[in-house]
Parts: C-alpha cells; structure tokens; sequence
C-alpha cells in the first residue's frame, strides 16, 4: 500500500488541476510564457499545526546542547525566516554519541536481546509514528516546503511501514550449515557490524531516517545519526518516539551539525565500524575518502542522478505526459532519481511538448499547507540559487524556454515550473543534477539511439521506460545501465524494492533484504568432527 499512495495522490491531482480559463501570456527572454495556475506566494501563508519540541542533540538517551553551546538556525523555506534554533554539534558531539553507541553495543542489552524482542520495538514505534502521523508530517513541510498532503498521507505513512517490515526481518536473520571435504562441522554466523554512523539528505529526511536506521537496528547494531543540517526536525521528533517505544539509551544517538564539521568527524571516527551516507556525488567522494584514511569502514553510498525517462512512439502521449511530469517535479524536482532528461521519440515529440508545456502551466505552486497544493518552494537559498543559474543556463545555450523560468514572488524559494525543449546532450541542464522543478525534453530517432544517449553519463540510478511494446520494455530495462528500471511507473518505493545506483550514483543498495547486508558481518566457524554418522 505504501508504494501506491505517492502514485494515488498524483493521479487525484491531475483529476482536479483542469486549464485555467483565465490564462494569458506574459513574456519572458523573448518567448511566450503561459501564466501558472498557482496561490500566490505572498499571500498570508497557514500557521505550522505543530509546535517545536526538540532541538538539542540526542546522546545515550539524553536531550542535550552541543559540547560548544552552539546553535545553528533551521529555516522555513516558504519565507526565509526562522524556525528554531538547534544545536550545533561537531567533533565532540560525534565522540560523545559514538562512546554511548559503542557503549551500548558492547555493555548494552541491545544486541542481547533476543531478535524477536528488537521487532517488538521497531513495531512500537511503527505504531507511535502512526499515531503522531500530522506532527510528523507538518514538522517535514514546515522544515523542508514539501506539500503537506504528501507528508502526511504517503511520506509518513511509508516511514511506519519500513519500520514495519524491518521489524519482520529482525527475526529472520541467520547463517548457514556449509558441507565441507573434510570431518569438519561449518556454521556462518551473521552478526551485527557495531556501531553505524548515518548521514541523511534534506530532501526526504523521515524516508532516509528509516531507510537508514531501520536495517541497521534489526540487525543488532547502535547508532550515530547525523541530520541534515536544513531539515534536522523531523529526526529529532522520531528519535524521542523510539525512546517512548522503549529503545535502550544509546542505541540511536542523533547529532545535528554541518557536513564539514559533524559529518566529516563521523566518516573519519576511528570507533565507527560502518558508514552510510545519502547525498551528492561531490560529497560521497569526500566521505569515501574520509573513512579509507580513517579505519577502513565499509561504506553505503546512495548518491545523485540524472536519470532518463524515455517516451517511446507507441506512448499514449497524455499519459505519458503526465508521468513525466511527475517523474520530474514529485518533491520539487529535489528528488536523486528524478526524471531530468525526457527522451520523446521523434514522432510524438511536437504533441508530447505542448501537453507538456500546459500541464507544467497548470501546476498549483504555493503554501505547502494549503490543501491542493502540488509544490512548495525549494530547501533553502542555496539550492534557489543553483536552480536559477541552471535556468539562465539553459536560455544562454540556447535551449528554448517553453515555459516558467523564473522565481515565484518576492518571498521564500518558490520557483516557476520551468520547460526546456531542444536541448541537447552536451548542453548543463543535460548533463548536470539541477535538483528543481526544470523539465528538459530531448528529441530521439531509435531504440540504439536513445540508449546510447540514456546511458552517456557519470550516472546510473534510475530510469523510466513509457511504452506499450513488452519487447522495447525488456530491451530498454537490460540496456540501461541504471540500478531501478521504472516501466510505466515512476518512483515507486516499496519497502521490498532495492534502490541504488551505478557508475557514480552510489555503491550498494538500500531497502528490501538486500539493504540488511549493509549492516551485518559474515563469519565462519570451523569445528572438527570426531567419528561423525555423516558427512
């Protein structure tokens, strides 16, 4: 069910965003921009229905301030202003959450419990999330500007249901009997790795909680979790609901602070046994490096895309319109594995572009609050910024601007849906992660072609194939060099489903069983048999 709910609330969206009878043009660079069916950034925005209750660091079961005494502010992106101030941990802070994590997996009952009493635990919080599931949600949109009825009726939900199944795993892990050549008795033992440190992105701060924490406490490890500096609410919230789910003390430590002071005390620590880290391939590259100089630790890396979405002739053009849109603009565009380079067969490239156009046009930006809303502003000015300089990009290369192109009124980060037609592979909206709400529509011949162009790339997490043809489908899904093959579908995340990427979009995978592998060792017992029955 949690898989569908994103889909279902596209599919509700798109019944009731009909065109605005009132539209006119307005010009912008030269070219004719249709006017955006949106709410008016400037107008009164709706009070967060929920109030902040944690912002200090949580270390051996403790809500406490930073070792500094400092704080950093955490800022609402629908106006720039600030939320809260959280507190600012660094190196001391990692050590102190690192000695309790180590603490608790060397002296703690944790990983001696048995497993089906870890379940018990990753089953009460599931049930804790559920019922906090509007304090969670608002806290998310309010923290990060993505819409509210995202949050709360697929983004949530889907947090419990992780946790729900990684409590069914808890149980279920074990090793094997090996037949050997000899009188020897052989048994592998899975156990737990140790201590964990965990780094999560802004963009889908409750997801990458759980994708995260999740495997790593059902199979038997404790925690060091460092927030994402913008989004470090919804983390803190989650991490009191596990204590009142009955989670030892210092089995999940979370630390708020920046990547190059927390984060990179984290990969370097030397008492941490296994990384993972969600974000930038720029960033990966520096925490891959941080724990080889340090102690060697393993390390997870679920990094950027810039993943095709292929429109094939046979597409039903309005349906695959409307997936590619939300391939693209889901969560903003702020999304790893977004649909950024749409791939339309020659033949129905001049229909599929003005559906396109109008369908971005049509797209209700605004207070993330308000209900109908389908897209908030962007994380913070940084990434405002980013988007607008791929933007100004794409028109001075030569790109033609079919619509948006520019930010959304006076306030906070909110930008126009933005479509590029005629661009080109070498071109940087092409080629580089924008992270926003810029569709760029590429014109292809053939089935060689477009997998030739899908996969010059640094990267390989993701693609969308739209077709009717079962043969292109499994031609396209072997071909791509992509971790996840979405045909006729986009992001759909269940919490079976393996996600990760190729190339330089990461290493490993997340989610599913094979996410458990990421936090357990493999060892082998050799006992000698004397005189046995069998062999």
């Amino acid at each position: 069910m949690a898989a569908r709910r994103i889909s279902s609330l596209l599919a509700r969206s798109a019944s009731r965003l009909l065109p605005s009878s009132g539209t006119n043009p307005a010009v912008f660079h030269g070219r004719g921009i249709g006017r955006f069916s949106t709410v008016a950034a400037l107008e009164e925005l709706i009070s967060p229905p929920v109030q902040i209750g944690y912002t200090q660091n949580l270390i051996n079961g403790k809500f406490v301030d930073a070792a500094s005494g400092k704080t950093f502010p955490t800022i609402d992106p629908r106006t720039g202003e600030v939320i809260a101030h959280v507190a600012e941990g660094d190196a001391e802070d990692i050590n102190r959450g690192v000695a309790a994590a180590r603490k608790a997996f060397d002296e703690g009952p944790w990983p001696k419990m048995t497993a089906y009493e870890r379940s018990r635990i990753l089953l009460k919080f599931a049930d804790l999330v559920e019922k906090h599931n509007d304090e969670l949600a608002a806290l998310e949109t309010w923290n990060n500007g993505k819409p509210f009825e995202q949050a709360s009726k697929a983004e949530v939900p889907m947090l419990a249901r992780l946790f729900r199944y990684y409590a069914g795993w808890a149980d279920k892990i074990h090793g094997l009997t090996v037949p050997t050549d000899g009188q020897h008795h052989i048994q592998t033992l899975h156990e737990p790795v140790g201590v964990a440190g965990q780094i999560i992105p802004w963009n889908f701060p409750l997801l990458m909680f759980a994708w995260k924490v999740g495997p790593a406490l059902a199979c038997g490890n404790t925690i060091v979790l460092k927030t994402a500096e913008q989004t470090p609410l919804t983390a803190l919230y989650a991490a009191k609901l596990f204590q009142e789910a009955g989670l030892p003390p210092g089995v999940l430590n979370v630390v708020s602070g920046f990547g190059p002071t927390a984060g990179a005390a984290l990969a370097s620590h030397m008492d941490v046994d296994k990384l993972a880290f969600t974000g930038s391939t720029a960033t990966g590259k520096i925490v891959l490096e941080l724990a080889a100089r340090s102690n060697l630790k393993p390390v997870t890396l679920e990094l950027g895309g810039k993943s095709p979405f292929i429109v094939c002739e046979d597409a039903d053009v309005d349906k695959a319109v409307e997936l590619a849109h939300f391939a693209l603009f889901f969560n903003q565009g702020q999304c790893c594995c977004a649909g950024s380079r749409t791939f339309v067969h020659e033949r129905v490239y001049d229909e599929f572009l003005e559906k396109a156009k109008a369908r971005a046009t049509r797209r209700t930006v605004g207070d993330p609050f308000k209900k109908g809303i389908e897209q908030g502003p962007q994380i913070d000015e940084d990434q405002f910024q980013k988007v607008l300089g791929y933007i100004k990009s794409g028109i001075e290369s030569n790109a033609t601007l079919e619509c948006g192109g520019d930010r959304l009124g006076s306030k906070g980060y909110f930008i126009q849906p933005t479509v590029f037609s005629n661009v080109q592979d070498d071109m940087l909206i092409a080629k580089e992660e924008i992270f926003g709400p810029v569709q760029s529509i590429l014109k292809f011949k053939d089935l060689n072609e477009v997998i030739r162009r899908a996969n010059a790339t640094h990267y390989g997490l993701a693609a969308g194939v739209f077709t009717k043809s079962l043969d292109v489908a499994n031609t396209l899904s072997r071909a791509l060099r992509v971790g996840t093959v979405w045909v006729n579908c986009f992001d759909v995340f269940d919490a079976a489903i393996p996600f990760g990427g190729y190339k330089m979009s990461g290493i490993g995978r997340e989610k599913g069983v094979y996410s458990l592998k990421n936090y357990l060792q493999v060892k082998a017992v050799v006992t000698p048999l004397s005189n046995p029955a069998w062999l």
